[in-house]
């Protein structure tokens, strides 16, 4: 029995214009291929042949379009690039294999020696110290500010500033950031609004309709959202990813064919797991506000929280992230959370599995003990990403950990 292709059959491409964020997430970006695959096709190859000698020189030249070599131009790569960029509405994606990849990238391609960075305290640990130990010996140098106080933002830029750099809500204490006023401030002073969204997703924020320049994913977090493989993704307009796609291309912190097929499905379910994260987060924090054993909760949905109005404004919900801090030090955090016996002690986040963890010593551990006052990084605090469980299940486990500090 022989089997031909199909290919004399023509399907023509979603006509996506004007639809959701929801659609988008689930039909964007999808490149088709002559079998007319229904499910998005996966190329784990490392190169690409030519029909002839000719024709690989004017891919190489740049005279035809056309994949190389997975290093800088991969089918299921640029299918994930297309489908995150059109769910931000961004006009260009470049991923990488890492959100701190994603990181560097930005930094290298658009930032020079004598540069300046303005960048919020609250921001994961390890960009903390990517700011402060590599990009300072080149000649980059990083002031770090309160992510609310947009008054400590106008004094710290100088007229070398270039980039402002902030994640909102903050990681870990869920501070949420003026984003319009933020890229105001940047734009009036000739630097760029990069900002980290992945606590919120495309499907709760776009910090791009609010005017930044980048945005930033760590797709190993919620974009993945079953903890199954690394990556990162810049998102923006072509005059700045077309520079960070050179870098890519030629320094090589580049996404994986396999990781980048896995963070394309990860996509298609992404609106409906936010919404179960929010909806799980937001009881869980009005929950922990009830227990005598906990001093404080950061969460942006709770009336109590600073910036509560703000995040109502810029994000359509809430997200899955909460804070809080147990009376007491570091053993009775560690008691808290050696008390569980269902969620996971880990470090990652975004995972439909409930995880907990205790930054002082894990995620913000690096930072100097000074730099974990001024972000607020205390011994007592843990932080929680709420998964998708059971509301009443997920209380019965901190339960635990409540009776183990009363034991």
């Amino acid at each position: 029995m022989s089997h031909t292709r199909e290919e004399h059959l023509w399907i023509p491409e979603s006509d996506l214009e004007g639809m959701s964020v929801d659609t988008l997430s689930v039909r964007a970006g999808q490149i088709r291929t002559g079998q007319l695959e229904h499910s998005d096709a996966i190329f784990p190859t490392s190169s690409f042949v030519y029909g002839s000698a000719a024709q690989a020189a004017a891919r190489f030249g740049g005279e035809e379009e056309g994949n190389i070599y997975s290093r800088f131009t991969n089918p299921t790569v640029q299918a994930f690039e297309g489908r995150i960029a059109a769910m931000e509405g961004g006009e260009k994606a470049v991923a990488t294999a890492s959100g701190m990849a994603a990181i560097l990238s930005t930094c290298m391609s658009l930032l020079k020696t004598g540069d300046h960075v303005v960048c919020s305290r609250g921001v994961f640990g390890t960009t903390n110290v990517l700011f402060q130990k590599y990009m300072a010996r080149f000649g980059v140098e990083t002031t770090f500010v309160s992510l609310t106080g947009v008054d400590e933002w106008q004094a710290a830029i100088r007229p070398e500033t270039r980039m402002l750099f902030i994640e909102t809500p903050s990681n870990p204490l869920c501070e949420v950031a003026d984003v319009e006023a933020l890229a105001g401030l940047a734009h009036g002073n000739d630097a760029l609004l990069v900002v980290d969204n992945c606590f919120c997703t495309p499907i709760l924020q776009r910090p791009l309709e609010l005017g930044a320049d980048l945005v930033i994913h760590s797709a190993t977090k919620y974009l993945d959202g079953q903890g199954r493989c690394i990556g990162g993704v810049v998102v923006g307009p072509a005059k700045y990813l077309d520079e960070i796609y050179g870098f890519i291309r030629s320094a090589g912190p580049t996404m994986s064919p396999f990781n980048a097929w896995v963070f394309q499905k990860g996509l298609e379910t992404l609106p409906i797991r936010m919404r179960a994260h929010c909806d799980n987060a937001l009881e869980l924090a009005k929950w922990l506000e009830t227990q005598p054993s906990v001093e404080k909760v950061f969460y942006a949905g709770l009336e109590s929280h600073p910036q509560h109005e703000l995040a109502k404004k810029q994000q359509s919900g809430f997200g899955g992230m909460v804070s809080f801090m147990v009376k007491g030090g570091r053993e009775q955090a560690w008691r808290f959370i050696d008390g569980t016996r269902m969620i996971s002690i880990t470090a990652n986040l975004g995972d439909v599995k409930t995880t907990i963890t205790h930054p002082a010593t894990t995620t913000h551990g690096r930072l100097a003990p000074d730099d974990k006052t001024k972000a607020g990084i205390t011994e007592n605090l843990i932080r929680l990403s709420v998964g998708i469980e059971a509301i009443d299940d997920l209380k019965t486990d901190l339960a635990r950990g409540f009776q183990a500090l009363e034991d």
